[in-house]
């Protein structure tokens, strides 16, 4: 029996507790937080205990991992407090709001001899994946569009006061980097599955140009964009689009579009709204059958927590895997490091008006 703790009892701590308590072999042992009511209340819920703070969390239990489920920027201290204790690491997304405190932690890692994994869900979305299966097979030809839409809504009390998102420090950007980079990293992971050629950690977005605003909040409050619109240059010429709003209301059901000249591909939240090509697969009614119906949630697309958490589960049962089996996680911090590295150049096109590169690690 593997046992797991939590750093960071907020909204998404649930997920993670609810995902863990689905997985075979694996024990939710504790989770830490600084108030105690919260942290009392969420070890009645999941049957575990309550520390108010990593460090004796840590020494106490001595999980074999922990996820960290703190605000974005808040994820270094965790992995930090993680690795002096020689604990693994699965960090819900972003892995940190800059990728020099990405860097960091990969480092810490290291030198630890720790694994530090990632939480992008929608890699595990099963509907995803068959587009991201399509792309390594060839089946779009050279892609010439993929693209990622984002509108959703967030009410003026997502970003009221005593809330973290919203606040450059620990949100570290808005719409972009906290909703849509999901989108983002999905569509990079797509889009890089038909680049056999990259090199390991090598971003298969080569440049952005982007614009943000704040059009549906208080522009004094709010520290960050809550729009965002991008044009993005594949490292093989094919051309992308990011949309990342939360000032749309209602709010709209996420979009990943893929298109090239053999065929093209498209997903509204969780229904294959579109799978055609040039050269019909067997599979392909399969496909369309079994992705065809219509969603059966709205995603987030108003409320932030109308989520499904199964892809979640599967993400950490992917990290338990690897780590049982003493192998890097598919989804490693390397990996999670590219969605943050096209945000960053968004941010620093909106920023100065100019094109921005894709930073790949050095």
């Amino acid at each position: 029996m593997m046992r797991a703790a939590i750093i960071g009892i907020g909204a998404i701590a649930r997920m993670h507790a609810r995902a863990i308590g689905d997985l075979e072999g694996v024990e939710l042992v504790a989770g830490c937080c600084r108030t105690e009511e919260k942290g009392r209340a969420f070890a009645a819920e999941f049957g575990c205990r309550w520390y108010p703070d990593a460090a004796r969390m840590l020494r106490r239990e001595k999980p074999d991992f922990v996820t960290v489920a703190t605000p974005s920027g808040a994820h270094l201290e965790a992995v930090r407090a993680a690795a002096r204790r020689g604990v693994h690491v699965i960090c819900e997304k972003p892995l940190e709001i800059t990728l020099r405190r990405i860097d960091a932690m990969r480092a810490l890692a290291t030198r630890a001899g720790i694994v530090l994994g990632a939480i992008f869900p929608q890699r595990f979305n099963p509907v995803v994946r068959t587009l991201h299966d399509a792309a390594a097979a060839g089946r779009f030809g050279a892609l010439a569009v993929a693209s990622t839409s984002v509108p959703w809504w967030r009410d003026d009390a997502y970003y009221g006061p005593g809330r973290w998102q919203g606040t450059a420090a620990l949100d570290g950007g808005g719409a972009l980097m906290n909703q849509s980079i999901h989108g983002v990293d999905a569509l990079q992971w797509i889009a890089g599955a038909a680049m056999p050629g990259l090199a390991p950690g090598e971003n298969p977005v080569e440049r952005v140009v982007a614009l943000t605003a704040v059009r549906a909040h208080d522009r004094e409050r709010l520290e960050v964009e809550d729009s965002c619109v991008a044009i993005l240059r594949f490292r093989d010429g094919a051309l992308g689009q990011i949309l990342a709003a939360t000032s749309m209301f209602p709010g709209q059901m996420r979009r990943i579009l893929v298109g090239g000249r053999d065929g093209t591909a498209e997903i509204v939240e969780e229904q294959l709204a579109d799978w055609r090509f040039r050269s019909a697969s067997p599979d392909d009614d399969a496909t369309r059958a079994r992705f065809g119906g219509p969603s059966a949630t709205t995603g987030g697309a108003a409320d932030p927590m109308a989520i499904n958490y199964a892809c979640h589960t599967r993400n950490l049962q992917a990290f338990v895997e690897a780590l049982r089996a003493g192998r890097p996680p598919e989804l490693d911090a390397l990996e999670g490091r590219k969605a943050v590295a096209i945000v960053a150049a968004c941010y620093r096109s909106a920023r100065t008006g100019r094109p921005a590169p894709v930073e790949d690690p050095a």
